[in-house]
């Protein structure tokens, strides 16, 4: 997760944070492994809610993997479990944000090539 949220360089405030904040919230983390590596390929954060807008619905936050294991699949077996799970939790849909950015390419790439689609733009503002 280091990769796609620096501000979190330090393991014990990640873990902290995840711990304390995020999992009550229900947000969950999975990874993919390389045979033989203790470290994880690939992981991704998410959690299941619901909205007027998209009904019952599994919400991936993140999706990351390391510069060493890109383009081996990792990432894909993550969004193929994601989706299956989404299923099994009885959930109408998969949603992600994604930045924009020419550096967000190749992940946008993996996601279209896994079913998903851009429907909205999603605005923000710092408060």
């Amino acid at each position: 997760m280091r990769e796609l949220r620096p501000a979190f360089a330090d393991e014990q405030g990640f873990v902290t944070y995840v711990d304390d904040v995020l999992r009550p919230e229900g947000y969950r983390l999975i990874g993919a492994f390389a045979p033989g590596r203790q470290q994880a390929a690939a992981a991704a954060g998410f959690r299941v809610g619901n909205s007027l807008a998209w009904g019952h619905y599994l919400y991936v936050d993140d999706v990351c993997t390391t510069p060493g294991a890109r383009r081996q699949g990792h990432a894909g077996a993550l969004l193929d479990w994601l989706e299956q799970e989404g299923r099994r939790l009885g959930c109408a849909q998969l949603h992600l944000d994604s930045g924009a950015g020419p550096e967000r390419f190749d992940a946008h790439r993996l996601y279209y090539n896994h079913g998903l689609a851009i429907y909205s733009h999603h605005f923000a503002r710092a408060l």
